[in-house]
């Protein structure tokens, strides 16, 4: 039998593409922008995907508009609060659901994820998952400083699952920052190394970073947890 009694899950980019729901702002951004400033639609979300896959990253519409020569003018700001506000389209991996569904049958199930509170949410509405867990943390709430690699989001989706840190494992992604506050409290980690994960490629930056196993598939959690007693 397992040791571990509950299973707490990251979500972006181990439940869903990241990537899908960049795109999927993106979209919403370049509707704005073909209404706001006439470029059109297609033209916009061509530059905007352009400059996310050559790594610009939190200022991506800063650039954007540099490079088109029109001034900011409050428009960063809007475009920001259009991505942020607007409705997803996102899904899951495939399996996920699935996988999902048989887990909770036997194990204590939680969410924990940073990014802005508003977001999380509209993200974990469109994907329609709230209801397969016990336990929903998510690290907003206690506004930025909370974010991880905080434990105290870890401290609380123990206390809301009834679990000790010993009965608890974190699956996640990025290994910069989702591993070592989990593990300061004594949880084990799984990382789930998805092909087009934006972080795949990273690298744990100290062994306080490195999670206790590595996956290529979230199902391989299975054979971990058959593992684990």
């Amino acid at each position: 039998m397992s040791k571990w009694q509950a299973i707490i899950f990251d979500l972006d980019d181990t439940l869903y593409p990241e990537r899908d729901y960049v795109s999927s702002g993106f979209q919403a951004v370049a509707a704005w922008v073909d209404k706001s400033l006439q470029i059109s639609r297609e033209e916009a979300y061509r530059e905007l995907w352009d400059l996310f896959s050559q790594g610009v990253r939190g200022n991506t519409f800063n650039q954007w508009l540099d490079d088109r020569g029109i001034p900011d003018g409050g428009r960063v700001k809007a475009m920001v609060n259009v991505y942020r506000s607007h409705d997803p389209d996102v899904k899951l991996y495939p399996g996920v659901r699935n996988l999902l569904e048989e887990l909770r049958s036997n194990w204590a199930l939680g969410l924990l994820s940073d990014g802005y509170l508003q977001v999380q949410k509209k993200k974990l509405a469109a994907l329609d998952i709230e209801k397969y867990f016990d336990a929903v943390i998510f690290s907003d709430e206690w506004d930025r400083e909370a974010w991880k690699p905080s434990p105290r989001p870890f401290l609380e989706a123990l206390k809301r699952l009834a679990v000790q840190p010993q009965q608890a494992v974190y699956v996640a992604d990025n290994p910069v920052k989702d591993f070592l506050g989990a593990r300061e409290i004594g949880m084990a980690t799984i990382r789930v190394c998805w092909e087009d994960g934006l972080y795949a490629h990273l690298e744990p930056p100290t062994p306080q970073h490195t999670p206790d196993y590595t996956i290529f598939r979230l199902d391989e959690i299975k054979e971990l947890i058959s593992l684990s007693g």
